[in-house]
Formats: structure tokens, C-alpha cells, sequence
């Protein structure tokens, strides 16, 4: 009878340690079950971005029926962009969002989305189809899987515009001399110099207090950003320059999504697709309601006729020149046939 009972408890231990083993072997076989995602971003509370992701978490929790769950982490609760999407990359977490400009840490190709200019609003519906459909999404999504990433969703961030904390900007000449805030990225550095500002990079969750205290005399985003993160307690001066665009992209760490099963790929992309729907909807309306909020509590928002903004463009439109060499020819002609 010992030796049954000896022999049964081999048997499970034997049973228990190929278990363990497949599972190591297999991490995709323990996610079958239960999968859990991280997702870090740096946008504040209600802002579009912010409330895309809310809502990519809601719809891929209910059509999963509770097998994949969601664990935001917004507003730099896991630092810059550049810090979630350094995590991602190397595995510690699942994903993370980070603003094309920051995306220039990773690969200068992404450049491509600052130049100013080089996108405009009435040809939105032409970028995103090519970047969810057409040959624009497949090359990134080649560009991504070289740093170990794979793009989850494009985000709509929106145009960012200059506001300032102590100058008046009607026209380009206004911004001359001025320090203005700046990303890390270099078409953002030379797109302040041509117009003559002195350029200051900056984390994003120090912005406020840099302005607040006159580290810098402004700074360029969307407005309905600066409202969702305080600023418009520090702005006195806007105008809708819209001169560069921005997205917020959602990727996650390559080897880890190979490692899924086919459902849960298929329940992602789903999920991603909803949220995409929503989340590029509702932008334009928090915008305005944005400007709106701004104009009420007393900042000089300032709309440019056709003659500033020509002006904007013709001394932004040599930073163009300026990276032609770190991105490919065939890239500028996919974002240029989407914008006619």
C-alpha cells in the first residue's frame, strides 16, 4: 500500500512539473485563460486621448467576457511617453502610448508626422484610412516590429497651437525671441527656431510649473489638452496655428503580442477598432468646447485669416529641407497623396 501511495504522489509530481514546464515553454497557454494588459499613457483626465483608452479597455473587457482585463496607468503614473514605451519594448509591461514627436527617440521616421504643416484637417479621414487600411499602416507597422513594438491604435491628438503666458501672438512676428516649450523632438526644436523662438525642451508633467513661473514664455499643444491638464490656469494668449499634427500611439511589446492566441489577437484588434471609432469622434467637439472654455475664462485666443496663416507656412516650410535625410523619399509621397 506504501508503495501505491508512493507511486500516485510520483505520478502527480511528475504530472505537476511537465505542467510547469509547458507553461514556461508556453506562456501563450497560461493567457488562454486570463490575460492581463498594462497600459501606460501620459495624458490627463478626459482629454480624448485619455478617454479613447477608457473606452478600448471597456469594449475589450466585455466582448472577451472578463478574459482579457485592462489596467490603465494614465497621466505619467509610469513617467514620458519615452519612459512607457521604453518599458513596453523591453517587456516589463504590455503596452504603451506615446505622441509621434516622442516616437522620434525610437525611430526618426516618425519625424515624418511633425514637419509642420504637412498634414491638414480638411484631408483627416484620407491620413487614418491609409494609416488603418492602405500601405501608410502596413509600413509602420514594419517600422515598429524592428524596435520589438506593434502598433495597437493611432490616436487622434489633434493640431497643436502656440499659446504664451505673457505675449499677445497675432502673427508669426509675435513669437519672435520667445522661449516656448518644446518635446525632444528636433523637427519640434527647428520648427521654433524658424520662427524665431528660442526652443526649450521639456517634460511634459513639468510644463505647468515651467510656465507658472516663467521658465518659459509659452508652448505649443492642442487646446483641449491644455485645459485637461490645468494650463489654461497659466495661458493669457492663444492662436490656432495648427502647425504641426500629432497622434498618440498605442503599441504594445512585439514579442508578447506573437506570443498570443489568435482570439485574443482577435478580440484586441476589435476592441482597438471600436475605441479608434469613438475616440477620433469625439475630438473635434472637445476641441471647441475647449477654445469655448478658454475665451470665457479670458484668454485671447487668436484666429488666424489666410494671410497669417500663409505666413506661418512659408517660414515653417524649410524645416522640411532640414530632415529629408533621415526620412524616406517614399514616406513623404504616402502622407502627400492623402492630403488631396
Amino acid at each position: 500500500m506504501a508503495k501505491s501511495f508512493c507511486k500516485r504522489w510520483l505520478v502527480t509530481g511528475v504530472l505537476v512539473a511537465c505542467m510547469i514546464s509547458f507553461m514556461c515553454a508556453n506562456p501563450g497557454a497560461a493567457q488562454a485563460r486570463n490575460l492581463k494588459i498594462r497600459l501606460a499613457h501620459p495624458m490627463a483626465p478626459g482629454n480624448n486621448v485619455t478617454l479613447g483608452y477608457e473606452k478600448f479597455k471597456e469594449v475589450l473587457e466585455d466582448i472577451s467576457g472578463g478574459k482579457i482585463q485592462v489596467q490603465l496607468f494614465p497621466n505619467c503614473m509610469m513617467g514620458s511617453d519615452r519612459d512607457g514605451m521604453e518599458a513596453t519594448q523591453r517587456g516589463s509591461i504590455e503596452m504603451a502610448s506615446s505622441s509621434s514627436p516622442n516616437m522620434a527617440n525610437f525611430s526618426k521616421k516618425f519625424l515624418i508626422f511633425d514637419l509642420p504643416y504637412i498634414t491638414d484637417m480638411k484631408y483627416q479621414k484620407n491620413l487614418y484610412q491609409a494609416l488603418d487600411e492602405g500601405d501608410l499602416g502596413k509600413y509602420f507597422d514594419n517600422l515598429a516590429e524592428e524596435i520589438n513594438l506593434r502598433p495597437v491604435m493611432f490616436s487622434e491628438y489633434g493640431y497643436r497651437n502656440f499659446v504664451t503666458s505673457n505675449q499677445p501672438i497675432t502673427k508669426a512676428a509675435d513669437l519672435k525671441k520667445l522661449k516656448v516649450r518644446t518635446t525632444a523632438s528636433p523637427v519640434e526644436v527647428e520648427t521654433a527656431k524658424a520662427l524665431g523662438m528660442n526652443p526649450t525642451p521639456i517634460a511634459w508633467a513639468e510644463v505647468y510649473t515651467a510656465m507658472q513661473q516663467g521658465t518659459v514664455d509659452g508652448e505649443g499643444n492642442t487646446f483641449s489638452l491644455l485645459c485637461d491638464a490645468k494650463h489654461d490656469e497659466v495661458i493669457k494668449y492663444a492662436v490656432d496655428s495648427h502647425h504641426n499634427y500629432s497622434m498618440h500611439m498605442l503599441m504594445c511589446n512585439n514579442k508578447w503580442w506573437k506570443g498570443l492566441k489568435p482570439q485574443q489577437q482577435k478580440w484586441i484588434k476589435q476592441a482597438a477598432h471600436e475605441a479608434l471609432v469613438y475616440q477620433r469622434g469625439i475630438t473635434i467637439k472637445l476641441e471647441a468646447q475647449a477654445t469655448q472654455k478658454m475665451i470665457d475664462e479670458g484668454i485671447q485666443v487668436h484666429k488666424l485669416n489666410n494671410a497669417e496663416l500663409a505666413e506661418f507656412k512659408t517660414m515653417t516650410r524649410p524645416v522640411w529641407e532640414i530632415f529629408r535625410k533621415d526620412i524616406p523619399a517614399e514616406l513623404f509621397d504616402m502622407i502627400s497623396a492623402t492630403q488631396k
